[in-house]
This record gives structure tokens, C-alpha cells and sequence, in this order.
């Protein structure tokens, strides 16, 4: 089996194809499976990414000359038949499969099994050779269904506006605030977001993705429902849920809301120590990685022969694939930054103290 895809110090290079997937240094052609900034980055010549995640792209990069693709169509680069699939991560995301003389690879990407309603669900490719992630890559690591998760949120959520309470959400600004937005009941009361998050609302909502009606804190003062939005100028937010970024926490952006209730969505509050670390009152468990059976579960439905590891919990994987009777190794790369995720979003609005 030949080696279709190396690792260069620009990033993963297609060596028939003459171009790079999600690299992260400036290359002449790149394929971008999804716009979060470890995969998407400034710099290169030419970019091909897919028609959903277009929007989101230009958003984050500027002015880039990209090239758009339908999920499933194909183009043929160089000998090699080059075509994206959703991987169900976040808007646009996709993997890549590559053919050539035969040979199927895939590349993941980042990716996850369950449906959320904010994009492409994830879409099986029988190939060869899959390239996979593996960030949650630990069998502690399995997720409840999301319509529980949204329960508790909502639990919460309502909980402290009965108590006349802010409720305050820590999110990615890109695919998680809005997952998180799909599944509120916009009924317990006003939904607030940051800077960072509104205008990425806005590309969802264009391309066809349901989000409840949102305001910004420069939009006024909300209030609760519950009472017409009459509390006094101390009391604006309460009873409203706000959704900011987690670099907003422990910000002066964050005096405006009073006395509140804040809380943390990520698949790492399954670790007990993060949430403490964190120092939120609640920690919600909520990923847009697949856990450790749905890892296994997508590596299986490509009944690849080669797997290759790029990110996450690499060496637990590549055991347990080599101990499963799989030909497994591993990408060295520069995958998975959660860090970068929690700055805001470069197409960020302005906000007072941010």
C-alpha cells in the first residue's frame, strides 16, 4: 500500500495530488475540512473547502481565493479524484476521500456520530486508508444522548431565572454555541450573546440552520420574560441565559450581568477536575468529537485496512487498533489546540471590555 498522504513541516501533504489538508503553515493549495483555527488558518494560495462552510471560512480568514464543493461532488486535481463528505463536527465540515489509481483514502478531519441539526450528520466512506482523530480517544469518554444534556441546561437555565439569577454559558463561539442554541427552550426566557458569537449565528441562520431569536449586550438590557422585561437596571439579565465564549470568563465584560449562575459546555467536564478547574458551578458534558465507542464505531464502517492517528489520545488508539488486529500508526501534527477555540471568533463584534 502506498503512502498517498505524508506529513510535511507545512502540514498533511496528498503527494500525487501536489496539496495539502488542513495545514499549518502557508502552502499553494489547500483542502480545509472545517473552519475551526487549528484546520483553518491564513496564508495560502488557494483554498478548497465545502459549499456550507464557505461562509464561515471567508468569515474567519478574509479575503482568501477559495474554491467551493458540494458534499459528494468531485473534482479531479493532479490524477487524483478528490471529493467532501460530511463528517458532523460543525457547519461545512467534511472529510476528504482521494482516489487514485485505485486507492481509496480518507481523511477525517474532526467529526462526530450524532446528529445535531446544525450540519451535514456525519456520513461513512469506505476507503483503504482512514485518517482519523481521536481527541476523546479513551473508553471514560462516552457521551449521554444531547437531548439530556439540553434537559439539564434548560433545567438550569430555568432554575436560576426562577430565582431571579442570571444563567451565563461558556462555549466555543464556532458549531458549539450554536449546537447549544438549536436545543434551548426559548420560552424560559431571553437568550444573550457575545460578540463573538452573534455574527457567527448569522452565517448559520443563512444557510438554513433554526436558531432562536438572540439579542447582544449592545442591543440593551433584555430582561426576563417573565415579567415583560420591567426589572430594574441591577436586575436587566436576569432570568436571561448568556452565551459567550470562555475567554469572557473572569472578564469586566462579565460585571454588567450581576449576580449569576455560570456554567461550562465541553466533552472535558467528563474529567472532574476540569470543571474545578474552570471554577464554574456547572459542568456540562457536551462534545462535537465522537466519544471513544463512536470512534470505534466510524473506523469500523470504513472497513479501512490502515489507520492513521493525527490527534488526541494518539497512543491509546493506535494500541487499541494494532491490538484489534489493524495496521495503525500515527501523524505527528498540530491538530486539536482547544486553546485557539476559546478566543473569539476573528468576525467578533465589538464588545465593551472583550
Amino acid at each position: 500500500m502506498s503512502d498517498m498522504v505524508v506529513v510535511r513541516k507545512e502540514g498533511l501533504y496528498c503527494v500525487p495530488g501536489d496539496f495539502h489538508i488542513d495545514p499549518w503553515r502557508p502552502v499553494d493549495r489547500a483542502v480545509i475540512t472545517h473552519a475551526h483555527a487549528d484546520h483553518a488558518r491564513t496564508g495560502h494560495g488557494h483554498y478548497l473547502a465545502t459549499a456550507d462552510g464557505a461562509g464561515i471560512l471567508r468569515a474567519r480568514l478574509g479575503e482568501i481565493r477559495l474554491d467551493a464543493l458540494r458534499y459528494g461532488e468531485s473534482i479531479t486535481h493532479n490524477g487524483v479524484a478528490l471529493s467532501l463528505h460530511p463528517a458532523g463536527h460543525v457547519l461545512g465540515s467534511a472529510q476528504l476521500r482521494m482516489e487514485h489509481r485505485g486507492e481509496v483514502w480518507v481523511a477525517s478531519g474532526d467529526y462526530k456520530l450524532e446528529r445535531d441539526g446544525t450540519c451535514a450528520p456525519f456520513e461513512s466512506v469506505r476507503c483503504d486508508t482512514f485518517i482519523t482523530e481521536s481527541t476523546f480517544g479513551m473508553p471514560i469518554y462516552r457521551w449521554q444522548p444531547q437531548a439530556e444534556i439540553f434537559d439539564d441546561i434548560n433545567a438550569w437555565w430555568r432554575r436560576n431565572a426562577a430565582e431571579g439569577r442570571t444563567s451565563v454559558l461558556f462555549c466555543y463561539a464556532f458549531g458549539k454555541a450554536q449546537r447549544i442554541l438549536h436545543g434551548l427552550d426559548p420560552t424560559i426566557g431571553s437568550i444573550v450573546c457575545h460578540g463573538a458569537v452573534a455574527p457567527l449565528n448569522r452565517l448559520y441562520r443563512q444557510e438554513g440552520v433554526a436558531l432562536p431569536e438572540t439579542q447582544t449586550v449592545n442591543q440593551g438590557s433584555p430582561g426576563s420574560k417573565s415579567d415583560g422585561g420591567k426589572r430594574s437596571p441591577s436586575s436587566a439579565y436576569a432570568g436571561s441565559l448568556v452565551i459567550a465564549p470562555p475567554s469572557a470568563a473572569g472578564s469586566p465584560w462579565m460585571r454588567r450581568f450581576g449576580d449569576y449562575s455560570d456554567a461550562f459546555a465541553s466533552g472535558w467536564m467528563r474529567l472532574r477536575g476540569t470543571r474545578r478547574r474552570r471554577g464554574v458551578d456547572r459542568g456540562f458534558v457536551l462534545s462535537d468529537h465522537a466519544d471513544w465507542p463512536a470512534l470505534q464505531q466510524a473506523i469500523a464502517a470504513t472497513q479501512a485496512e490502515r489507520i492513521i492517528v493525527t490527534h488526541g489520545q494518539v497512543a491509546t488508539m493506535v494500541r487499541w487498533l494494532r491490538q484489534n488486529g489493524l495496521d495503525a500508526g500515527a501523524f505527528a501534527t498540530e491538530y486539536g489546540d482547544e486553546a485557539i477555540e476559546e478566543m473569539p471568533a476573528a468576525t467578533a463584534e465589538p464588545a465593551p471590555h472583550a
